[in-house]
């Protein structure tokens, strides 16, 4: 049973609730486009040698930020799946065409258990995971209108 002072939001046990799984979502985007985009920023030629148009020696540096962020994507989901009383296993449904965007939605839009269920006791929402949680969904929003306008503009 996690209590509050062992509970690492970077450790696969435990539970997170609806905005606390947005928020770190959203935390380890913003630190993953910060590295990268600052890398690609100071080294141009980090990912790719512009004069010979192969790969340069920062491709295995972005490798390695693209697995951690993919790490990092499954351990909040398996927290959220334990917030619903369910097996962390089915955050691999996220390696399956359509079912991936069906566990996505499941995940953001169902409730977790009001209750302690087998996997602890309800995690408390911080006040800076529902802030960047909500800067998220404006986001979100924010693309998909930009998508549809996108869209509709190319017709």
């Amino acid at each position: 049973m996690n209590n509050a002072i062992n509970d690492s939001a970077l450790s696969a046990a435990g539970r997170f609730g609806r905005f606390s799984y947005l928020a770190w979502n959203c935390l380890i985007a913003l630190v993953a486009i910060l590295i990268g985009g600052g890398l690609a920023a100071i080294f141009p030629n980090l990912l790719m040698n512009m004069e010979t148009g192969n790969f340069g020696s920062g491709a295995i540096i972005f490798g390695i930020i693209y697995i951690a962020v993919l790490y990092f994507t499954f351990v909040f989901a398996i927290r959220r799946l334990h917030d619903r009383n369910h097996s962390g296993w089915l955050s691999l449904l996220f390696l399956v065409p359509i079912a991936n965007i069906l566990i996505a939605l499941y995940l953001v839009f169902a409730p977790g258990d009001a209750q302690s269920n087998s996997y602890g006791a309800p995690r408390p929402t911080a006040g800076w995971e529902s802030v960047l949680a909500w800067i998220y969904i404006i986001l979100m929003l924010l693309a998909i209108v930009g998508g549809i306008g996108a869209a509709l503009m190319g017709q």
